[in-house]
């Protein structure tokens, strides 16, 4: 119950599908959508790799290389919309966006 609350809290009183069609709605030039499908999963991808630096510092430049590539397919993306990215607006957009990747995968954004 206390998890579901604050869920509702931190989407604002709105559901998963109203962020995404919202994000969906800023995210409509093709080539916008490709850069998102490929620089969203990057990002995901690279988080842990920061994170498991703390033990094998080898994998930094790794992790930030792909970080950096994952960013810059995104704004190149917003570049060719001609639209600022969501987050810009409201920082939940940047969790929204791994929900959008997860909902166009299945074929439903």
């Amino acid at each position: 119950m206390k998890e579901e609350v604050y869920g509702v809290a931190m989407l604002g009183g709105r559901s998963w599908e109203s962020w995404i069609a919202e994000y969906s709605e800023s995210h409509q030039h093709p080539l916008n959508r490709l850069t998102h499908t490929f620089g969203i999963p990057i990002i995901i991808v690279s988080l842990p790799l920061l994170l498991a630096t703390i033990v094998w510092h080898r994998l930094l430049w790794i992790g930030v290389g792909l970080f950096c590539f994952g960013w810059l397919l995104q704004f190149v993306g917003h570049a060719i919309e001609g639209k600022p990215p969501e987050f810009l607006k409201d920082w939940r957009f940047l969790l929204v966006g791994s929900r959008w990747w997860a909902a166009k995968m299945r074929g439903k954004a």
